[in-house]
């Protein structure tokens, strides 16, 4: 049995979302899922998008790789489902871009919902005309080799966050956040009462006259502190 006929049998029954809630997680907004999860989940600041009006959301296929090899972004496209978001830890290599604008168009063809990479990329123009979004740590031109065994599917630790196959990664421009596979329901039912929340704030602004630290309940902490 080959390593993806292995990784084809025991990840048959990771969860599945419906598309309607993965747009919803989407339309919340990283920071409202971030801060609904009780602040947990956030991804490295320094991993940003190409374009900062790119949106993404899918599940996650994790790609752990040799800085400055590609081999397994190539093997990676080969196993992706549609919807899945390759999330690679790449060391946080800048100095050499192993994903461009062929693996861009390859993975468009394979329903790839878009990449996240600690590490840098290149054909930096043609992947946002291209519209697929792409959140890296930097951009390089200079190339990589393709010889240098991985793993796809495993467990990566993403400049800091643990991150699975089947988790949930949302990413805008304020950042990217992963939701546990466990936590899905949970964390968009949080996020809606969050937001809900938030709503309130703004009407009573508006309507009111209100303070934030009227509606954050900070006026006693103020006070104390002689303001």
């Amino acid at each position: 049995m080959t390593k993806t006929q292995e990784y084809n049998q025991t990840n048959a029954e990771v969860s599945e979302y419906t598309h309607e809630q993965l747009q919803r997680l989407k339309q919340l907004g990283t920071a409202t899922v971030y801060e609904a999860q009780g602040q947990r989940g956030s991804i490295a600041s320094e991993i940003r998008p190409l374009d900062p009006a790119m949106k993404l959301v899918g599940t996650a296929l994790t790609v752990n790789t040799t800085p400055g090899d590609n081999l397994m972004f190539h093997q990676a496209v080969l196993m992706a489902r549609p919807g899945d978001v390759l999330v690679v830890d790449a060391k946080g290599f800048t100095d050499a871009g192993p994903w461009g604008d062929v693996l861009t168009l390859a993975a468009q063809q394979a329903g790839i919902a878009g990449l996240v990479i600690d590490g840098s990329v290149r054909d930096s123009e043609a992947i946002i005309e291209a519209g697929f979004p792409v959140f890296s740590r930097g951009i390089s031109i200079r190339g990589t080799t393709k010889v240098d065994p991985g793993e796809v599917g495993g467990t990566i630790n993403l400049a800091g966050t643990l991150v699975e196959r089947g988790d949930i990664i949302i990413g805008d421009r304020d950042g990217l956040v992963v939701v546990k596979a466990a936590d899905v329901l949970d964390s968009l039912e949080k996020a809606e009462a969050r937001e809900a929340k938030e709503e309130e704030f703004r009407r009573r602004i508006l309507d009111e006259g209100a303070s934030t630290a009227e509606l954050l309940g900070l006026l006693p902490t103020l006070q104390r502190y002689g303001w």
